[in-house]
C-alpha cells in the first residue's frame, strides 16, 4: 500500500507541465490546462502591478500557519470542520489515520499525511479557479480520495453537493442543477462515462475531476472544452501553489484573508427521496462540529481503535462518525459489503456504524449457520439462546431498564415484589447464560470482530435482532436521526442501553411529543409526532424556503415526521432507570388508512414478518382498502427447504409452484403477526428483489414504498378484486 506523497517527487507535474508557472520569475501568468479555459494563478510580485484583491476563505485553525501575520486572525479553537485536521496531525501525526485498500493504487496514510493531502487538494482548488460559496458537486462513494476532496472543498469556503456513483443519472443531474453547482467531481472512469452525455447536453460544467483512474480511459466524445482533472492533478497543482506562498510572502498579497465562520453552509445533502423528489440540506460547520465534539458520549473511540467504515460517506450518518472518529486518532479503514465479512475477521476492529439491514444480514447468516448444523448442535444453541433471551428480559427488569407508557409508577410494594422475583429467575438462568457465552457466544463474538461497540442507525432496528445481539453480549448501540439533524440526535448509551428504544437525546438536544392533529404537547408516555431542538437543526432547504417553513417552526422545533413517544421518569418498578429515552414507532407519513378509517402502522407488520426465514423483503399495503395487503419478495431457499420438510414437495425437486409458495408465504405471515390486531390478507408474490440499481431501494438501503406501489400498481389492484 502507499500514500499519497507529501514531498515533491523527482517528477514534478505542475513544474513540467508549466515550467514559468513556479518559476522565480516575480509575475502573474495566464496559464492554460488541458482542454481548460483560461485562469489565473498569483506568484511572487515584487516587480509588478498587483492584480486586484481577492477574498481568500480559510478554515481558521487548519491553514493558521499561512495566514498569520497577513491581517488574519489564527484562532486555536475549531470554527471549521477542517480545522480537526490541525489538531489530529499535532496529537496523532504519525499515527496511521486510513487504510483504502480496495482502491488502485491501495492507500495508507498518517494523519500529519492526510492533514497534508487536504492541504494541497484545497489549495489546487484554488488555483484552478474556486471561489468561495460555489458549489461543486462530489459523486463518488467511499473513499480515502473521497474524504480529502471533500474537506479540501470545505476548507476554502466552498460548498460541496454529494451523492453516490449508483444513483440514477435523471437524480443526479436534478440535484446538480437545482444546486447551481459549477463543477463535477466524480468516482470513476465508469461513472463519469455513464453520465457525460446527459450532463454535457443538460448543465453548465466548468471542470471536472476524476478522482479515480485515468483521462485514457474516458469517452472521447463530450464538450471539448470543459477541462478534467485527475486527483493527482489537483493534489500536485495545490502542493507548488503552497510551496511558493510559504516561500514568498508577496505571494499572499493578492488575497484578503477571510475566515470561514461557523454558520457559513458546510456541504449540501439531498434527502434519499422514498416518497418525491429529494431535497437539499443545508448543513452548517456548526451542525458537524456539534456531531464531532459530542457523538463521543455515545461511542468510546480512543486513539488506536480500528473503525471498520462501509457505508456511503456522502449520507449524514456515516459522515459524521467518520469525522468524529478522526478527531479521536482512531484508524479507520475502508470495506465494502462485498468484503466486510473477511474484513471484519482481518482487522477486528472495535467500532464500526451501519444501517440495520447489515445487522440483519449478520443475524440470519447466525441463524443460517446454526440451523445447517447437527441436531444436537442445532437444539443446545438454540436452548441456550432461549434461555439466553430469558435472562435478559429478566435482567432488565430489575435493572429497571424496561420500557413503559405508563405514566402512574407502581405500587412501591409491587415494585419490591417484581424486582425480587425477576433477581430470583435470573440467578436461576445465570449459570447456565454463562455457560452458553463461553460454549457459544464467545465463538460468535469472535466471527462478528467487532469488539467494542456496533451502532445502528438510518432506519428501524428489528427488536429480534437488537434482542438477540443483546443476549449472545454483542455490544449493538441504536441511534437515531435525520439528514435535517446532521444526523444524530439520540443514541443509547454505554451503561444505559435500553432495549427498544434509541437512548436519550445527545448533549444540547431537546424532544417534545405533540399530538398529530391539534400539535398540543402530549405528556411522557403519550403517542405522537416528535420534534425536536437544537444546535444539530439544519439551516435549511436549498431554495425551498416553503418547505422549511413546514419543517422548522418560528421557535426552532423540527417536525421529525416520525410517531414515538418519551418513556415517564419513574422512580420504582421496570422504568424507574429508563425514564427520558426516546423511543420511535414509525414515519407518520407511511401510516396506513383502511376505508373503515382505522390507522395502521405497517413497519411494526413488517417487522415481525421479517423475523420469518421465509420472507426476504415486504412492504405492507392497503391505504383506502378494506383489509391490508402486502408485497413480498421470498427467500426461495428457504421456502423449499420447508416444503421439503413438510413434504409438500418431493424431496428431490428443485421447484416449487406459486399456489403453494404463496400459501407457504401466508401462513408464515399469520404466524410473526398472529399478535396484531390487524391482519395482512391478500399478497403479491414478486421474484426480484428490492434494490438500489432497480430504484426500489433508496441508496441508503431505504424501501422505496412509493415506487414499489408505483411499479406493482395494475397486480396490487387485482388483489382487491
Amino acid at each position: 500500500m502507499q500514500g499519497i506523497p507529501i514531498t515533491s517527487s523527482n517528477y514534478n507535474y505542475a513544474s513540467s507541465t508549466f515550467p514559468f508557472l513556479f518559476s522565480h520569475h516575480n509575475f502573474t501568468t495566464t496559464i492554460n490546462v488541458s482542454r481548460t479555459s483560461s485562469f489565473r494563478v498569483f506568484c511572487c510580485q515584487s516587480e509588478f502591478k498587483t492584480e486586484k484583491v481577492q477574498i481568500r476563505r480559510f478554515s481558521p485553525l487548519l491553514e493558521s500557519s499561512l495566514v498569520s501575520g497577513n491581517g488574519a486572525v489564527a484562532l486555536d479553537e475549531w470554527k471549521a470542520v477542517p480545522d480537526i485536521w490541525r489538531t489530529s496531525a499535532e496529537k496523532f501525526g504519525d499515527n496511521v489515520a486510513l487504510v483504502d485498500q480496495y482502491h488502485d493504487p491501495p492507500t495508507t496514510m498518517t494523519y500529519k499525511q492526510l492533514e497534508d493531502a487536504i492541504l494541497d487538494f484545497a489549495e489546487g482548488l484554488r488555483v484552478i479557479g474556486v471561489k468561495p460559496d460555489e458549489k461543486i458537486a462530489l459523486f463518488a462513494d467511499n473513499s480515502c480520495r473521497w474524504l480529502v476532496a471533500d474537506q479540501g472543498m470545505m476548507a476554502i469556503g466552498a460548498i460541496n453537493v454529494v451523492r453516490g456513483s449508483r444513483s440514477s443519472i435523471e437524480e443526479l443531474l436534478q440535484i446538480y442543477n437545482h444546486s447551481e453547482s459549477v463543477a463535477l467531481a466524480v468516482d470513476n472512469p465508469e461513472m463519469f462515462n455513464r453520465i457525460a452525455k446527459p450532463f454535457y447536453l443538460k448543465s453548465s460544467i466548468r471542470f471536472i475531476i476524476l478522482l479515480w483512474g485515468e483521462k485514457s480511459c474516458l469517452v472521447s466524445e463530450g464538450n471539448k472544452e470543459v477541462p478534467i482533472f485527475t486527483f493527482m492533478e489537483v493534489i500536485h497543482l495545490g502542493r507548488e501553489c503552497r510551496k511558493a506562498l510559504f516561500e514568498c510572502h508577496d505571494a499572499r498579497q493578492p488575497y484578503k484573508f477571510e475566515a470561514i465562520k461557523s454558520d457559513d453552509i458546510a456541504t449540501l445533502v439531498y434527502t434519499s427521496g422514498t416518497t418525491g423528489n429529494p431535497k437539499g440540506v443545508m448543513l452548517t460547520h456548526h451542525n458537524l462540529l456539534h456531531q464531532i465534539k459530542h457523538l463521543t458520549d455515545v461511542a468510546p473511540a480512543e486513539v488506536g481503535d480500528i473503525f471498520l467504515s462501509m457505508l456511503p460517506p456522502w449520507h449524514a450518518y456515516e459522515r459524521a462518525c467518520e469525522y468524529f472518529i478522526f478527531a479521536r486518532g482512531v484508524e479507520q479503514i475502508y470495506t465494502t459489503v462485498r468484503n466486510l465479512k473477511d474484513d471484519l475477521g482481518r482487522y477486528q476492529p472495535q467500532l464500526m456504524v451501519s444501517v440495520p439491514l447489515v445487522y440483519e444480514t449478520l443475524y440470519s447468516g447466525i441463524q443460517k449457520q446454526i440451523s445447517t448444523s447437527s441436531l444436537i448442535r442445532k437444539f443446545v444453541a438454540l436452548t441456550f439462546i432461549r434461555i439466553s433471551l430469558g435472562y435478559m428480559e429478566y435482567k432488565r427488569i430489575y435493572e429497571g431498564k424496561c420500557l413503559t407508557s405508563n405514566q402512574k409508577p407502581p405500587s412501591f410494594l409491587y415494585s419490591i415484589l417484581d424486582l425480587i422475583w425477576a433477581r430470583l429467575i435470573a440467578a436461576i438462568l445465570y449459570p447456565i447464560h454463562m455457560l452458553a457465552n463461553k460454549l457459544v457466544y464467545s465463538k460468535i463474538r469472535s466471527t462478528i470482530g467487532i469488539s467494542k461497540v456496533a451502532i445502528s442507525g438510518g432506519g428501524s432496528l428489528p427488536s429480534h435482532v437488537d434482542k438477540f445481539f443483546e443476549a449472545i453480549g454483542f455490544n449493538l448501540q441504536n441511534g437515531y436521526g435525520l439528514t435535517e439533524t446532521s444526523p444524530v440526535i439520540a443514541a443509547r448509551r454505554p451503561g444505559c442501553d435500553v432495549i427498544g428504544s434509541v437512548g436519550y437525546p445527545i448533549k444540547h438536544t431537546e424532544f417534545k411529543v405533540v399530538d398529530s392533529e391539534t400539535g398540543e404537547i402530549l405528556p411522557p408516555g403519550s403517542k405522537g409526532i416528535l420534534k425536536v431542538r437544537g444546535p444539530p437543526l439544519m439551516k435549511g432547504y436549498y431554495k425551498n424556503p416553503s418547505a422549511t417553513s413546514q419543517a422548522i417552526d418560528r421557535d426552532g422545533w423540527l417536525n421529525t415526521g416520525d410517531i414515538g413517544w418519551i418513556v415517564p421518569y419513574h422512580s420504582t418498578g421496570r422504568s424507574r432507570n429508563s425514564g427520558g429515552v426516546i423511543v420511535v414507532e414509525g414515519r407518520a407519513k407511511d401510516t396506513i388508512v383502511l376505508s373503515s378509517g382505522e390507522n395502521v402502522e405497517p413497519g411494526e407488520l413488517e417487522e415481525a414478518a421479517l423475523r420469518s426465514n421465509l420472507i426476504q423483503q415486504i412492504v405492507v399495503i392497503g391505504q383506502d382498502k378494506r383489509r391490508l395487503g402486502a408485497v413480498v419478495v421470498p427467500n426461495k431457499e428457504g421456502a423449499l427447504k420447508v416444503a421439503r420438510e413438510l413434504s409438500i414437495i418431493d424431496s428431490k425437486s428443485s421447484d416449487i409452484s406459486q399456489e403453494k409458495l404463496t400459501s407457504l408465504i401466508y401462513n408464515e405471515l399469520r404466524t410473526w403477526t398472529s399478535e396484531f390486531p390487524f391482519q395482512i390478507g391478500p399478497i403479491l408474490l414478486v421474484n426480484d428483489p428490492f434494490t438500489i440499481d432497480n430504484g426500489l431501494m433508496t441508496p441508503t438501503m431505504k424501501i422505496r414504498r412509493d415506487r414499489v406501489m408505483a411499479q406493482f400498481k395494475d397486480q396490487i389492484e387485482n388483489l382487491y378484486k
